[in-house]
């Protein structure tokens, strides 16, 4: 499948209905999805594997994960919403995804590769979110896809080499976040986000 076909495909998830602002509900736009799920692909860590989408959402690495090959996907996020949506879209387009509503620490599963977007930590309610994330991470794969602001990189860096890992790609993204809560001043504001591909 060519990237643009899945970039088009991936539009159609569904978003978020009631954005929390505790958790840092931000859909992942279709485009960036795309390109990082395609990139996953080509280095053969999304065909035949088991993929696990940590803090899923509405699912769309789900089920971007799942159109193009993988073996099994289990998409895992702590709001009954996001995943009741998720659910109710990946039965409408015929993808069979485990779906679960877990706090990230009552993760308990084993796979070939991780796909998330974890929350910033930008809010009080989720300082250290991005840690926590991360450490789960590299408890339950050997390979991770994980986006974080591109300014707390040298932390990032620091943390993912104390855990035995190592950054084998990374891409800086602008990442559009539309006005989605009453604090956003912007319709769209833009922030510089990187994709890295860290290696246990």
């Amino acid at each position: 499948m060519k990237k643009k076909k899945l970039e088009i495909m991936l539009q159609k998830v569904p978003t978020f209905k009631e954005a929390s602002t505790h958790l840092e509900q931000y859909i992942t736009p279709a485009g960036i999805a795309a390109e990082i799920l395609y990139l996953a692909y080509q280095y053969g860590d999304i065909e035949n594997k088991i993929v696990v989408d940590l803090g899923c959402g509405t699912g769309i690495f789900s089920i971007g994960a799942a159109i193009i090959g993988a073996k099994k996907v289990i998409g895992i996020d702590i709001d009954k919403k996001s995943i009741k949506i998720a659910k109710e879209y990946s039965k409408k387009i015929n993808q069979k995804i485990n779906f679960e509503i877990k706090n990230i620490g009552a993760v308990k599963v084993n796979c070939d590769t991780v796909i998330m977007n974890p929350p910033f930590g930008a809010q009080k309610s989720n300082i250290n979110a991005d840690r926590k994330f991360l450490e789960k991470a590299f408890e339950i794969s050997s390979v991770i896809y994980s986006l974080h602001l591109t300014k707390t990189l040298p932390f990032i860096e620091k943390m993912i080499k104390s855990m035995g890992g190592k950054i084998y790609f990374s891409k800086i993204y602008n990442f559009p976040i539309k006005q989605t809560y009453n604090f956003h001043e912007k319709k769209v504001a833009k922030y510089n986000v990187s994709l890295l591909r860290i290696l246990k």
